[in-house]
């Protein structure tokens, strides 16, 4: 995480760049970090002016004054937004009061000769209206191009601004609404009075200039320096090594950047010995270290930056980040347990989704790993034995949960596999036995006996169309396996079996809940095929001597949903 200081010079960079709102939220940010700083509210008064914002500009210089009265720039801070507001009478006092201090500060005299001149009135000739005053905004309000200018209220604000203080023209113009709205409202206000605007029917609008880039005015800001006035001796050191710190620290990061890491990692040495104190020159070495594969470097230096921070009450998220890089160093030396934990540890001081989701993989890891670790083929058959006894004794449960324990020990063990679909069965857990006896094909599609169970218990969950292609695919690998010629022929010959109503519509159910049966059903040939039977026999018949129609009518018939005479 960043420092004040870090995010105040963030915020001059933006407030020299006209990005106001982007330097107020950087130099909220060093408040939120320091609130003893008074240079910050300075800074932040100075943004709010410049962004039209005077009532906000006000309260921070009352506020820099109060953390500091002995600050120049608070009182010209101060004055400026009084000036801003047209408290004429105001600002020329808190101009006053700071010159009582600082007699030759010449920020303080040119506020202070601003605010009398405007409080005198306009120069000759000048409208009362002001710059943009009721009837130039009315003649604007005619124009097409002029509306959406007119009906920005942020925009407004400034030109409000800007009328009450044309002083502040130079400074707004670095704004590219402001400077739009000026470069459009000259052409679209010049050389028309009331009476023209009334009478003369409004002019074709005027293809929208092409911006030509225009040479950007400098914002005449005062160097947003911190005041170390009020400091001791000793107190100037410090600030002044933590500044050559955080400096040695860049030239680290640039440095890292270019893959020059001992280089690196000696600037960031250097930062250390200047700023014991802050752990983000630690955790950058640790970063060094990771990139270059050395782990145990790069956890040391995570625990040392923990350390650092625990002490220094380091900010809770630059704590979490050393946290999660150790995590992932233990996690590339295969220390998934203690990575986990790094993880957690991180997560309780600052949340993290990117965490977080290195969290579940890391668990997913290790569960993986875990499981890997178990695998022992020797005691997967010791195992299987048992649970082959306690099969044979008609002991189904112990039977099942030795199986188990075998199939964790080799989970691609095909026979395992089948032995626990059987159990399975003995205990009525159809669906499990079929998931089992599944993937028991899957892992060796040539073991016949393994297709034939799968026939089995196809049968059994009322499946029978699936039941022949488990009987066929087994008979294909052993022609004179009984098992699946048994099957087969049970199979066959309960399709011209006699059924109740009942029994038809169970197993029509069944089978329509089969993807394999729905896509069979959709399929318009199919369709045409089963509406010959009734309507035209020979087409029908003709049609089944294609045997890929052929076995889609006989899945249909087996499942119940097509049904002979």
């Amino acid at each position: 995480m960043a420092t004040a200081d870090e995010m105040k010079a963030l915020g001059n960079a933006a407030l020299q760049g006209g990005n106001y709102t982007e330097a107020i939220e950087h130099y909220t940010k060093a408040i939120q970090l320091d609130g003893s700083n008074h240079v910050y509210y300075s800074n932040r008064s100075a943004a709010y002016l410049s962004k039209g914002d005077a009532n906000n500009a006000l309260e921070d210089a009352i506020s820099c004054l109060g953390l500091n009265p002995q600050f120049s720039k608070g009182y010209s801070r101060k004055g400026a937004a009084l000036h801003a507001l047209k408290r004429y009478n105001d600002a020329i006092a808190a101009y006053e009061e700071g010159l009582k201090s600082f007699p030759d500060d010449p920020a303080l005299t040119k506020g202070l000769s601003q605010v009398k001149r405007d409080k005198d009135g306009p120069p000759p000739g000048q409208s009362s209206g002001g710059l943009f005053g009721p009837q130039t905004m009315a003649k604007l309000a005619l124009d097409p191009k002029m509306r959406p200018y007119l009906n920005d209220k942020e925009l407004m604000a400034k030109i409000q601004m800007i009328d009450r203080n044309p002083q502040l023209l130079p400074t707004m113009m670095s704004d590219p609404k402001v400077m739009g709205f000026m470069q459009n409202m000259m052409g679209a206000a010049g050389g028309m009075d009331e009476e023209e605007a009334e009478t003369q029917p409004a002019p074709t609008p005027a293809p929208t200039p092409v911006k030509q880039q225009q040479p950007k005015e400098e914002v005449k800001e005062e160097p947003m320096e911190e005041d170390w006035s009020d400091l001791t001796p000793q107190e100037r050191e410090k600030k002044q090594k933590q500044r050559d710190a955080v400096a040695a620290k860049a030239r680290g990061n640039e440095l890292y950047k270019a893959k020059k890491f001992e280089e690196a990692l000696a600037a960031y040495d250097e930062a250390i010995a200047l700023d014991e104190s802050n752990m983000t020159f630690l955790n950058n070495k640790a970063a060094v270290y990771f990139t270059q594969k050395n782990y145990d470097m790069c956890i040391e230096m995570c625990n040392s930056a923990m350390e650092v921070g625990k002490a220094n009450m380091a900010p809770f998220e630059d704590r979490s980040k050393a946290l999660t890089r150790c995590a992932k160093a233990h996690q590339k030396k295969g220390d998934l347990g203690t990575a986990i934990e790094m993880c957690k540890a991180s997560q309780l001081e600052f949340y993290s989704k990117d965490t977080q989701r290195l969290l579940k993989t890391l668990e997913l890891e290790k569960k993986k790993a875990d499981a890997s670790a178990y695998q022992d083929d020797s005691k997967a058959e010791e195992a299987k034995q048992r649970g082959n006894d306690f099969f044979r004794n008609k002991q189904w449960p112990e039977a099942v949960q030795e199986y188990e324990e075998a199939v964790k020990r080799a989970p691609k063990n095909a026979a395992i596999r089948n032995n626990l679909s059987a159990a399975l069965c003995k205990i009525m857990d159809f669906n499990g036995a079929k998931r089992e006896i599944e993937i028991a094909v899957d892992l060796d599609p040539k073991y016949v006996k393994a297709w034939a169970r799968k026939g089995d218990i196809e049968v059994m969950l009322k499946e029978n169309h699936k039941a022949m292609e488990s009987y066929r695919k087994g008979l294909s690998i052993d022609a004179t396996n009984a098992a699946c010629k048994d099957g087969l022929r049970k199979v066959t010959s309960s399709m011209g079996s006699a059924m109740t109503e009942e029994e038809r519509k169970e197993r029509a159910a069944h089978a329509m809940a089969d993807p394999e049966i729905q896509n069979i059903l959709n399929d318009p040939v199919i369709r045409q095929i089963l509406q010959d039977f009734n309507d035209n026999p020979t087409a029908a018949q003709k049609a089944m001597s294609d045997p890929l129609v052929a076995s889609k009518i006989e899945k249909l018939i087996a499942s119940g949903i097509v049904q002979t005479a």
